[in-house]
């Protein structure tokens, strides 16, 4: 008999003492939901805000720190016609963001976008009129900054209608479901998180937009196998090593007319990561990168003639001085595309923030000439770029100086003087400030406290509570503690983890444990913020250690934290893992025979790489839409950590699994969609393929949903089976 099933008594005990509080259950995770994000939509004179209840627009007075609601929008949802659904799913990026509510700059004016039709509501005469009534969507609405007009995309083309007289205007003709205007691919948002593709100039003359030619794409033939009859969904996706979208960018007359192309140049397989009108609305600024994404160019161009320009701060700078351009940023694996660029017109000044030195930090470049000036330095990072003050000379940013776990607000003069962090309480702090800097709300939580929500000032005081903790879950349940845990590897590195110790839990027993691991960049996993009532939970309930770290390659520790993974997935990562399976196994409480392995996406890879490379540590896993091959996976994304396929076939052979399947000595159970939009079902029919060859059993789930995550009721299925699995496997 096991020592864990010795201790189901304590576990009886352990409920009895904890009182009237509940252990977290599949049921109790299922009912609990997520807590309710906070997003404010700033006024443009910053004096209010709106935010969304259901239905309702409540705006939030900051002068009298009241709230009232502005308007139920139930009659323009009556009054908009229904837009028919396609009978093919059509693959419109998760990525690709609408702004459903606008102010118009004077504040005197919310454009919002229902059902796929478009309304202007009056803030002065408090009413609301229908600007289209059409059956076809009108898609990334934007409201010019004058008011005047409103543009958007109607299938694969621009429009402008004008507000007062209702005109419209198609600015494009020759889109097509391979020629989009104004109109992102698949790969654009998912990979450079790019969520627009075109733009008003200052002046509300011009709008510069991106071209996307997807017929170079190949095609991936997903089909919805539910309905009666089969249909067929293709999906453009760009596999690793594939041709990309041929994208250019143009600037037309808000008016109509013709489109002036801009004279880009070489090289012609480049991406185009961010474009950006400059304050006075002569030229547009594009931000391009090599297909690897190991050089950037941060360019202008002549709106009118499409030229090239070369600015005082080019000729002057060395950095430039190779190139058209005002900067240029090189690195030895990959660059980091952020929205942390600002361009100052009040002094002629460029905002920008690099990795340069392994760490993302703010410079301060003069575009009339100078060299830059760095005003952050330290080994942290800038997580975001709040606000900047350029009547008070200020920047105000989010970084990871207090703790890589946590996320705090700083403040420094643009000069780099008087750095100084303003949020104070310790854990994860969410900030949406004002355009003017004046004031903030901040949504701050941690590993014990849920998200609570208030406005302050922008020194840092507190003026009003806008969203309390909600602290039902932890007086129904109870939730067990999560502890933080710090430890160096062999090579000395300092690595971050979190535990969760059984219900009842006794230091001499031997307990199972499930690491749960994403392993890739882009994404930390051990924060201190809060969690909540989740599956984490209801395993340790169910008697199990749960362990999670993020290793090298993960992010929030720098770019130098990131870069060992170059060229090469899955060996650096898992010889991370199998150091914190080491350290969690040395604390004296967990089996080292049965250790499981659980991750989806980057995570379900590392679970089979696992599972495959250390069978002595891990002995069963849960591999959640995996990648299996890194061809397959698309070119931005893949590219950009392991170069093209034809210069690197010994990395990508090396860090795929399929190649592994014959090491399978644990049990392993896959789990997928059939229709993943993202890491495609291609990855897990492969991969049982080879281990049906290999002689190898397994268990496996397939979802019918058209996304890369399962939701909805399929979820609980899933949670529930993935248990069952992880109870037959380690107990």
């Amino acid at each position: 008999m096991s020592l864990y099933r010795l201790a189901l008594p304590l576990l009886v005990a352990h409920a009895l003492l904890a009182g009237d509080k509940k252990p977290v259950t599949l049921e109790s995770i299922s009912a609990g939901g997520r807590p309710v994000t906070f997003n404010p939509i700033w006024s443009p004179d910053s004096k209010s805000f709106l935010r969304r209840q259901g239905t309702r627009l409540l705006l939030y007075d900051i002068a009298s720190r009241k709230e009232k609601e502005l308007v139920d929008t139930r009659l323009m949802e009556e009054a908009a016609v229904a837009t028919p659904q396609p009978e093919a799913f059509e693959w419109t990026n998760r990525r690709a963001r609408e702004q459903p509510v606008q102010w118009s700059s004077s504040g005197g004016q919310l454009l919002l976008q229902i059902k796929g039709d478009l309304f202007l509501f009056d803030m002065a005469a408090s009413n609301w009129k229908q600007l289209t009534r059409t059956a076809e969507a009108e898609m990334d609405p934007k409201l010019s900054p004058d008011a005047r007009r409103v543009s958007f995309r109607l299938e694969h083309d621009l429009w402008v209608l004008e507000i007062a007289s209702g005109k419209r205007t198609r600015l494009t003709s020759d889109g097509s479901p391979t020629r989009l205007n104004g109109e992102l691919d698949w790969v654009y948002p998912e990979e450079l998180d790019l969520g627009t593709a075109h733009w008003w100039s200052p002046d509300s003359r011009r709008i510069a937009y991106l071209q996307f030619d997807t017929s170079p794409i190949m095609i991936y033939p997903h089909a919805d196998l539910l309905k009666i009859r089969p249909v067929a969904e293709p999906q453009r996706y760009p596999q690793a090593g594939t041709p990309n979208s041929n994208v250019r960018a143009g600037v037309l007359p808000a008016s109509g007319g013709k489109t002036k192309w801009l004279e880009l140049g070489e090289p012609s397989d480049g991406l185009l990561a961010r474009l950006e009108w400059m304050p006075d609305s002569s030229a547009v600024a594009l931000q391009r990168l090599t297909r690897i994404q190991n050089r950037l160019w941060l360019q202008t161009f002549d709106a009118s003639s499409g030229k090239a320009q070369k600015l005082e701060a080019q000729r002057a700078s060395k950095q430039a001085a190779s190139c058209a351009c005002i900067l240029e940023e090189s690195d030895s694996a990959w660059i980091n595309v952020r929205d942390d660029s600002r361009f100052l017109a009040a002094k002629q000044e460029l905002l920008w923030g690099s990795e340069r030195d392994g760490y993302r930090h703010l410079y301060l470049y003069p575009l009339l000439g100078g060299e830059p000036k760095r005003l952050t330095t330290g080994e942290w990072e800038v997580t975001d770029l709040a606000c900047v003050d350029q009547r008070q000379r200020a920047a105000y940013y989010m970084s990871t100086e207090a703790s890589p776990l946590e996320r705090h607000l700083y403040r420094v003069g643009l000069d780099g003087s008087g750095k100084r962090k303003i949020t104070s309480l310790p854990g994860t702090h969410t900030i949406h400030m004002s355009p003017d800097c004046a004031s903030y709300t901040d949504t701050h939580s941690s590993l014990v406290d849920p998200p609570r929500t208030s406005l302050h000032l922008s020194d840092g005081s507190e003026v009003a509570v806008l969203s309390e903790r909600n602290r039902k879950l932890q007086q129904q349940f109870e939730i067990l503690p999560t502890e933080l845990i710090r430890f160096r590897g062999g090579d000395g590195a300092e690595f971050h983890a979190r535990l969760i110790k059984p219900a009842g839990f006794q230091q001499d027993m031997k307990y199972p444990a499930v690491v749960m691991v994403y392993g890739g960049p882009q994404a930390q996993t051990v924060r201190e913020s809060w969690r909540g009532a989740d599956w984490d939970q209801a395993l340790a309930h169910r008697g199990f250690v749960i362990w999670q770290m993020d290793g090298r390659g993960s992010a929030g520790r720098g770019h130098v934290w990131e870069k060992p993974l170059h060229r090469r997935f899955g060996q650096r990562e898992l010889a991370d893992q199998v150091e914190g399976v080491k350290h969690l196994i040395s604390l004296g409480f967990v089996d080292a025979a049965r250790v499981g392995l659980h991750g989806w996406s980057y995570g379900g890879f590392m679970t089979l790489y696992g599972l495959f490379h250390a069978p002595e540590t891990f002995h069963a896993g849960i591999s959640g839409a995996p990648v299996t091959d890194w061809r397959h996976y698309d070119t931005i994304y893949t590219e950009r950590y392991l170069g093209l396929p034809s210069e690197n076939e010994e990395g990508y052979k090396a860090g795929s699994p399929v190649h592994y399947a014959s090491q399978l000595k644990g049990k392993l159970l896959l789990v997928h969609n059939f229709e993943d939009d993202n890491v495609l079902f291609q990855h897990t029919l492969r991969m049982m393929d080879a281990l049906q060859r290999a002689g190898k059993q397994f268990e496996f789930q397939i979802y019918p949903q058209k996304s890369h995550a399962v939701s909805g009721p399929a979820h609980r299925h899933m949670i529930e089976m993935m248990t069952n699995f992880l109870e037959r496997s380690l107990k």
